[in-house]
Parts: C-alpha cells; sequence; structure tokens
C-alpha cells in the first residue's frame, strides 16, 4: 500500500516550478510602464514607414518647382487644385513631399553609418582589450588622436577632397564615431578575459577567432546596441548639422538640414520652411533618444530597475 501511495504522489521536480518571465516580457512590462518610450516608439515607426515608402505619403513631387508658388503659406490652395499643406518654399517646392523624402536621406545616413562605426569600433575594442600590451596599447593612441581632431573640421577637409555625396558623408560620420564603440568595448573585455569561462576555452584549446566572436562579443552585444539606438539620433542631428552648412548630400534632393538653411533667410516672412522640418527632426531625435533610454535600463545590467 505503501509503495501504490507513493507512486500517486505528484513529483516535486524543478522542472514543475514555474518559470519566471522572459527577458522579452520584462522588456514589454517595463515598456508598458514608460508612456513617453511608447510615444518615441510610435513616432519612430511612423517615420521608418515613411523613409521606407516616400512615394505613398508624398502628395506632390518634392523637386517640382513653379515660381508662382513663391512661399506661399501653409493650406494654399494652387489653381489645379492641389493643396499644400505645409505651405512652398521660396523656390515653389511642397513642404511636405520635401520633408516626407528628407525622411529617407536622415535615416539612410543614420541607420548605416550607425552600423559601419560599430562593427569598425566593436571590432578595434575586442582585439585592443583581449590582446593588451602593444596592440592596445597603439589602438589607444589611434583612439586619443581621433579624439583630438575636431569633427567638423575632418568633415570639412574630407567633404572637400571628396566632394559632397550621401556615400561620402556616411563615411564621415562613421570614421568618427566608431571610436566610441572601441572604447566601450575595450573597457569590458578587459574584465571579460579573466572570467572562467574565457580561461576555460583557452584551456581546452579554442582559436583565438572563436574566443573573440563566440565568446566575447554575445557578452558586449548588449552593451553595444544600448550605444547603437542612443547614437542614431546623433548620426541624424550630424547629417542635419552637415548639411545644414552646405557638406551633406547636394540638391535637389531633399533633407532636414538643407531645409532648415533654405529658409533661415526667410524666418520674418516665410517661417515654415524652417519650422516644420526643425519640428520634425526634433522629434525624431527625440522618440530616438527615448527609446535608448529604454533599451539601456533592459539590456544594461547596472541600469535595471529591482521588481517591486
Amino acid at each position: 500500500m505503501a509503495v501504490e501511495q507513493s507512486q500517486t504522489m505528484p513529483r516535486t521536480t524543478d522542472e514543475e516550478e514555474p518559470r519566471g518571465p522572459s527577458e522579452f516580457q520584462l522588456a514589454m512590462h517595463e515598456l508598458k510602464r514608460r508612456p513617453p518610450a511608447i510615444l518615441g516608439l510610435i513616432i519612430i515607426t511612423i517615420v521608418i514607414i515613411m523613409a521606407l515608402f516616400p512615394w505613398v505619403f508624398s502628395p506632390l513631387d518634392p523637386v517640382d518647382q513653379d515660381l508662382a508658388r513663391y512661399t506661399k503659406p501653409p493650406g494654399f490652395t494652387d489653381t489645379a487644385g492641389r493643396v499644400y499643406h505645409l505651405g512652398t518654399d521660396q523656390q515653389g517646392r511642397d513642404i511636405l513631399s520635401r520633408i516626407i523624402w528628407g525622411s529617407q536621406i536622415s535615416l539612410i545616413v543614420g541607420i548605416t553609418a550607425v552600423l559601419i562605426s560599430g562593427v569598425i569600433g566593436i571590432t578595434v575594442g575586442i582585439v585592443a582589450g583581449y590582446f593588451g600590451g602593444w596592440v592596445d596599447t597603439i589602438i589607444s593612441r589611434i583612439i586619443d588622436t581621433a579624439l583630438a581632431v575636431p569633427f567638423i573640421l575632418l568633415a570639412i577637409s574630407m567633404v572637400a577632397i571628396l566632394g559632397p555625396s550621401l556615400r561620402n558623408i556616411i563615411l564621415v560620420i562613421a570614421l568618427r564615431t566608431w571610436i566610441v564603440y572601441a572604447r566601450v568595448v575595450r573597457g569590458e573585455v578587459l574584465s571579460l578575459k579573466e572570467n572562467e569561462f574565457v580561461i576555460g576555452a583557452k584551456a581546452a584549446g579554442c582559436s583565438t577567432i572563436r574566443i573573440l566572436f563566440f565568446y566575447l562579443f554575445p557578452n558586449v552585444i548588449s552593451t553595444t546596441i544600448v550605444i547603437a539606438t542612443l547614437y542614431l539620433g546623433r548620426m541624424i542631428i550630424i547629417e542635419s548639422a552637415l548639411s545644414f552648412l552646405g557638406l551633406g548630400v547636394p540638391p535637389p534632393t531633399p533633407t532636414w538640414g538643407g531645409m532648415l538653411a533654405d529658409g533661415r533667410s526667410f524666418l520674418d516672412t516665410a517661417w515654415w520652411i524652417s519650422l516644420f522640418p526643425g519640428i520634425v527632426l526634433m522629434f525624431t531625435v527625440l522618440s530616438v533618444n527615448l527609446l535608448g533610454d529604454w533599451l539601456r535600463d533592459v539590456l544594461d545590467p547596472k541600469m535595471k530597475r529591482i521588481a517591486d
């Protein structure tokens, strides 16, 4: 009878214990607790959709010029019945259409520059932190030298040599921002390489390449994602600043920074030329920063909040 009772008793093993929430569930829970981050996610989603399909949302041709529409105010309707919801610029071009198409340039430059600088910076940082010695010294001096060169001077010099273009703008930004990733990753790898899992991998005969990219890289990826998110907004600002100075993508391609530059001479008579691109630029960068703060709290163990 004792045997039969023991067979019918429920087992209390670790497998039957309720599992805690996953990382994704924790991230979504944190997102629900942060309305600003939700607002940022909505805004950046709208901007991305507009950048992917600008011809769907653009009411008019962004480069169509007509001096008969010279600096018309928002809500202007021409003789053909076309409505210019945000007005026109000094060349009669539709502001709304140019803003929509300009989002494509800003996101292309921002995302591409983040990816390129991230790949370079992560690779250099892992190598410097793992090998140390003269390798770390050389890389550290290169980073110090890059930090000593003013960014605007570097941008002007490279654009003057290579010429203004989308490719060159991405190259200029990426070659200046990789050092951020390299310094952070180097510091993390310096501590990670002393951990038991790295020492065990060396004792097991794993190759250096395997240790770098299969043991160290997964442990620094969360930090680099946070940096990339926070720096995406900065990349967009840098591209707009270069376009504002005439060092960005050449006209007639619409860019937010170029539109701000076009309207600076008309602030007292046609304020809408600069105001609306500036508002879109501000909210886009703000939404990216809000999402970056959320990702930092979710992915960075040092910044995670303790559950109540």
